[in-house]
């Protein structure tokens, strides 16, 4: 009978830093209401997580998932690179128009 692992949990987030090598940095960001007053929060989480081929750049939208851990704060690992970031414009075009 083979064994199952359960259902570990994914998230869809933005790569917000690739400096370490086989590890990005994902926000995940939500909404929640005030338990008290209502208004509508948002809160986000960051989420360091193992990347084995360095794929993801910074501004993708990624999914991640639960893994076992890796590191002190690794926790996490890659599935996929949902929407990548296109190639920055040159810097031409980012100089104002006068």
């Amino acid at each position: 009978m083979p064994t199952t692992r359960g259902k570990r949990k994914e998230r869809t987030g933005i790569v917000i830093s690739n400096a370490m090598a086989k590890t990005i940095v994902v926000k995940v960001a939500w909404r929640a209401r005030h338990p008290i007053y209502g208004k509508e929060m948002r809160l986000a989480n960051k989420f360091f997580v193992h990347d084995e081929t360095n794929q993801a750049k910074v501004g993708d939208t990624v999914r991640i998932m639960e893994t076992r851990p890796m590191s002190r704060r690794k926790r996490w690992r890659l599935l996929s690179v949902v929407k990548a970031v296109s190639a920055a414009p040159p810097a031409a075009q980012l100089t104002e128009k006068k």
